[in-house]
């Protein structure tokens, strides 16, 4: 593939010998550059088939700000001896059940938030999640709290 040019005979004209053959010493780049066009054509290829996730075709609607509701706010505080508050009266978290619907009965906000201290069981919060979806309730909400600079420092 590449192209001399020289004496007739391959030896060096300078020297004036002719049949000895001399060292090319430059680097020959067109199997470099056949190389990186065909990785650059597979790069091409299979980059868009590495894109992850489900096509879904979203739906487009324009949406307002949710209103305010002057009603304040269902907030279950589940303690970690798995005592319930609900709107600042004590309840036990297995009687959520029954006094949840009568909570949301005259209510046009169907949404419960959830507070639980850190040492809470998973299974009272599943218990304070099952009243909830027992009540009708279509939302949930679980209040965590912002960490400090300290904790942020210590990495938790």
């Amino acid at each position: 593939m590449g192209m001399s040019t020289g004496g007739g005979g391959g030896g060096n004209p300078l020297d004036g010998e002719p049949g000895v053959q001399t060292v090319l010493s430059e680097i020959n780049v067109t199997p470099f550059v056949d190389v990186m066009l065909v990785l650059l054509v597979i790069f091409m290829v299979t980059a868009p088939l590495m894109t992850q996730g489900v096509e879904v075709n979203l739906p487009r609607v324009s949406a307002q700000n949710l209103a305010q509701l002057d009603e304040e706010p269902v907030i279950v505080t589940v303690t970690a001896d798995n005592v319930c508050h609900v709107l600042d009266v004590e309840i036990p978290c297995l009687d959520l059940r029954d006094k949840l619907p009568s909570i949301y009965e005259n209510r046009s906000d169907q949404s419960l938030f959830i507070r639980g201290d850190v040492d809470t069981t998973y299974g009272a919060l599943m218990e304070v999640l099952a009243a909830g979806r027992a009540a009708g309730i279509i939302s949930v909400g679980l209040i965590t709290e912002a960490p400090t600079s300290v904790e942020e420092e210590e990495g938790g």
